[in-house]
């Protein structure tokens, strides 16, 4: 049987173009899917776990056990570690031509291959006056090796008062690169020796992270209980680089490692993907030799050669097409990223190829080809010969076959929908994760039983066409596998397209929303203690600037007590409240009073001048936040009150939300001239917010490229069934030819009845798409942030209009190819 199946595959390779490229493009959206994985670590390793990247373990300070140099000497003197660096980063502020930033000081490693920053030019510090700038500081504040700074470092407070930092002039001795992490992302950014850093910190108290490579031959597993005995850690507090960047990215979600759940949910839905097109597009395939392979069975092939025959067949296409599809997937994962790192905003995007995307790939394409083809193949030898020779009936409700399929897609879409909403409800992914693939499977399997109805509804359009248009709507109500067939590739792609736009957009605003309550402020600035305030004609001269939104100025109302909590209250008018606040949770009203988010209290009460009203309390998003009231309510202190004595009102400031980075800092440079005031007074969050939002933006941009993938796919596969469609029906379409259609009559037939099917599917993918995109959404974010569902209408009336016209040119060319054979020569086929 291995010659038959030599054979099948050497005369029939136009129908094994077709399987192979389905296999390929699936296997291509699954590697490519880990491969996203993988990058996505790399990428945030490269950025928020940027400090730490290039060591095997590392440990860090925390408020309970803080990291000393004794700790430092014991992790350097220890027998697992080769090299180690204990890093120090103190903030200070810098001076340069008489305009003060804000900045970090980090000691240079001691070790060259513990170094994480890239030497742009110059060289790295060699005596304690020297230290290293990064390229962005030193663009915008024209500075280049040899140059001057002055460092100033925070006071220093203790039990008998405070004295100034320590102060030093510094040369530039070289300039790095920018970092990437979020965190010091709108500082100016530092490099000197140990013993200079030391000097503006506390050598006890100062270390932030030791890092550390490992001797040959050590495990992690004993690296880390040696380094906890060294640091006098727990062993779960020693962690790798991607360990520690995880518990980064989990700290900014509520605990949870929110981000690695989404994605390993994407490749969930990857999986099932993959599944559902190969299977589908090889059923179909097998299915058409039914007749072929009852034949064989005539004239002495046995059960067992005939399901050998078509295994070898799946195992060499399947194979073949899995690795045409892993290489794909590099190549297409490598020209994204490539194009990514090109723009400064996405420099940190890293391409990952971990080994697991190489063998799944290779391993799933080949198995799921390989299962797919089992089901036909053992529904081909399960009848008797002659049996199988006869046309098969269709499964429906009129038989026992459709009976089944329906009973156990009813099921599977009930059980599976209950999960959803169950696993939405709780915020559990890992129950609504495969309740919804069951739930869709279920739906699949039943789609038998009303998708040609549906389209024989809709084919009530094209009857005005004349007899194409009367023919395509009755032949999706007389071969409903066929139109099931068809429809069910174009409608996994359709329900996955709007099911990440869905989650992508539902996402986007659950993470602004969460950033706007961990950055309720975009900047603020304050005039510095016992200074002069800012004038009216400098506040509308900074109101005019580029990129400025909305000013608002605070003024001090009096004292809000919360609980055993005594706060200066700030008020706040309604309408500046509205823009410089983007959650609704941090706006007072005229009956409450905002105070940190920490404080337990349900009620307050507002000391103003002589007067006391009671108010309820309404919690804020952020542990730092400002005690508000309504300024519309209660009115500003008295100048004369002593309650203002010593104190300034700040100014909260909204800026355009389209601003980059770099725009940000320019901007806060010129609101520094402007309001008179040195540039460490004005306070830039919203820096931080732009820079997380540049690695989400990351993210969605590769999801979007894979969802072009999972586009592609759809059209294949409904290519696909489209031409076996044709091939099925070569001697039904040459009959109609004999008596009386016209050419053009038979492919507007075929386009037509394309395109029923092809909207339809869109239709129902579209409904389902949103469904699933909200309830994933809601199980893998619903547990950090509020989610309220966003439905894109303009991309997802735009998918539905594509996937029409989708449908139709996938039906040019077989349509094209049973108008062009002439119907004798039909006829005589078989």
């Amino acid at each position: 049987m291995l010659q038959v199946a030599l054979s099948q595959l050497k005369t029939h390779s136009r129908r094994f173009i077709a399987i192979t490229l389905a296999v390929l493009l699936a296997v291509a959206f699954l590697s490519a899917t880990l491969m996203v994985n993988a990058s996505t670590a790399a990428s945030l390793k490269a950025s928020i776990g940027q400090a730490y990247s290039k060591g095997d373990l590392v440990a860090s300070s925390t408020y309970e056990s803080p990291l000393t140099t004794a700790d430092a000497t014991s992790v350097a003197n220890s027998p697992v570690v080769a090299e180690s660096y204990a890093q120090r980063t103190p903030f200070v502020q810098a001076t340069v031509d008489n305009a003060t930033v804000s900045a970090t000081f980090r000691n240079l490693p001691d070790f060259p291959s513990l170094e994480a920053v890239k030497l742009n030019s110059g060289a790295w510090p060699s005596n304690d006056q020297e230290v290293t700038v990064d390229a962005t500081t030193a663009e915008r504040r024209k500075l280049s090796v040899g140059s001057k700074a002055t460092l100033t470092g925070q006071p220093i407070v203790s039990e008998s008062g405070s004295t100034p930092g320590t102060e030093r002039t510094v040369t530039i001795s070289g300039i790095t690169a920018t970092s990437a992490d979020p965190i010091t992302s709108g500082l100016a950014q530092f490099v000197g020796t140990a013993a200079a850093v030391d000097a503006f910190s506390s050598p006890e108290n100062g270390i932030n992270t030791i890092s550390v490579t490992l001797k040959d031959g050590v495990s992690i597993a004993d690296a880390k209980a040696a380094l906890a005995t060294a640091v006098d850690q727990p062993v779960d507090e020693i962690l790798t680089a991607d360990e520690k960047t995880t518990q980064m990215v989990s700290s900014f979600t509520g605990g949870q490692d929110q981000l690695t759940i989404v994605l390993l949910a994407f490749a969930g839905v990857a999986l099932l993907v993959a599944a559902l097109v190969v299977s589908n597009t090889f059923s179909v395939l097998v299915a058409q030799r039914t007749r072929e392979l009852a034949l064989l069975r005539c004239i002495g092939a046995s059960r067992s050669q005939i399901r050998s025959s078509v295994i070898v067949e799946a195992l060499i296409v399947g194979f073949l097409a899995s690795v045409l599809g892993v290489l794909a997937a590099t190549g297409t994962m490598a020209l994204i990223l490539t194009l990514l790192s090109q723009n400064p905003d996405f420099a940190f995007a890293t391409l990952a190829v971990p080994p697991s995307a190489i063998i799944a790939g290779l391993i799933v394409g080949t198995l799921l080809t390989v299962l797919a083809s089992l089901v036909p193949a053992r529904a081909a030898t399960a009848v008797a010969p002659l049996a199988a020779l006869r046309p098969a009936d269709d499964a429906s409700v009129h038989n026992a076959g459709g009976r089944l399929r329906l009973i156990i897609g009813v099921a599977l879409l009930l059980a599976g929908g209950a999960g959803l909403v169950y696993g939405g409800i709780s915020a559990n992914l890992l129950i609504a994760l495969p309740a919804g693939a069951a739930s869709f499977v279920g739906f699949l399997m039943a789609a038998t039983l009303f998708v040609p109805k549906l389209v024989s509804l809709a084919g009530t359009i094209a009857r005005p066409a004349g007899v194409p248009g009367k023919m395509a709507a009755a032949n999706a109500v007389r071969n409903p596998r066929r139109t099931t067939a068809t429809a069910s590739a174009l409608l996994i792609g359709v329900t996955l397209v709007t099911m990440m736009m869905t989650g992508a957009a539902t996402a986007r605003n659950a993470f602004d929303s969460e950033l706007d309550g961990t950055y309720p402020v975009d900047m603020t600035a304050q005039t510095p203690s016992g200074e002069a305030s800012i004038s009216e004609a400098q506040l509308a001269a900074a109101r005019a600037l580029p990129g400025v939104e909305h000013i608002a100025r605070l003024e001090l109302v009096g004292q809000v007590s919360a609980g055993e909590n005594m706060l200066q209250a700030y008020g706040i008018s309604d309408a500046d409240a509205a823009v410089v606040l983007k959650n609704p949770a941090n706006r007072p009203s005229r009956t409450s009073a905002v105070v940190p988010k920490g404080i337990e209290a349900t009620e307050a009460s507002l000391a103003s001048g002589t007067h006391t009203t009671n108010l309820t309390a309404s919690p804020a998003t952020n542990y730092g936040m400002t005690a508000l009231v309504s300024s519309d309510a209660f009115p500003a202190l008295a100048a004369d009150d002593p309650l203002r004595q010593g104190s300034s009102a700040p100014l909260w400031i909204s800026v355009d939300p389209a601003l980059k980075a770099d725009q940000l800092m320019d901007l806060r440079t010129q609101l520094s001239t402007t309001l008179g005031i040195s540039e460490d007074s004005i306070s830039g969050a919203v820096l931080e917010k732009v820079t997380f939002n540049q690695v989400i933006d990351m993210l969605l941009l590769v999801v979007t490229g894979l969802l072009a993938v999972a586009v592609f796919i759809a059209l294949i596969g409904v290519a696909n069934t489209l031409s076996l469609s044709v091939l099925e029906r070569t001697r039904e379409n040459s009959l109609l030819r004999a008596l009386g259609l016209t050419r053009g009559q038979l492919r507007g037939m075929l386009a037509l009845e394309a395109v029923l099917i092809a909207g339809v599917a869109a239709i129902i993918g579209s409904v389902l798409g949103v469904a699933y995109g909200w309830a994933g959404a809601q199980s893998a974010l619903g547990s950090f942030a509020d989610i309220t569902a966003v439905i894109p209408w303009g991309q997802i009336l735009a998918v539905v209009g594509v996937a029409a016209v989708a449908g139709l040119l996938a039906s040019v060319v077989p349509a094209h190819r049973a108008a062009k054979l002439s119907p004798v020569e039909g006829l005589a086929m078989d």
